[in-house]
């Protein structure tokens, strides 16, 4: 009875991890790969920062893609920074926009790695 559980609720972990991702379209959500330096593209409510300015993104910090350029793959994109409100300079402020390269940000993320490295954490107490 325990392991059919297991198993229906962990089947659809496992494929989602091994799914592919798609194309990257408005709207979705994505997350930044490491910590990032990016570009402000709007004004902030934080007045030391301004359009031009960089910040730098949270490892894994999730952003929803404003716009993705139509025929450039290697194009920017344009993403609002969701996630740790902390506006402590240098890092990003909550619902910024910001222009990022797509090898700066990730589809999502690795279920399976991510189970693991809290496992790990969590029996190495």
């Amino acid at each position: 009875m325990g392991l059919a559980v297991a198993v229906i609720l962990g089947a659809p972990l496992v494929l989602y991890s091994l799914a592919p991702t798609g194309p990257l379209r408005e709207g979705d959500t994505a997350f930044s790969d490491g910590q990032q330096r990016v570009y402000l593209t709007t004004p902030t409510k934080e007045p030391r920062l301004q359009p031009g300015d960089t910040c730098l993104l949270d490892p894994n910090g999730p952003l929803i893609v404003v716009h993705v350029p139509d025929s450039q793959p290697n194009g920017s994109i344009t993403a609002l920074v969701q996630g740790n409100p902390a506006t402590e300079w240098p890092f990003c402020p909550l619902h910024a926009e910001v222009l990022m390269k797509a090898h700066q940000l990730f589809q999502k993320p690795a279920l399976l790695t991510e189970i693991r490295t809290m496992l790990v954490g969590f029996l190495s107490r």
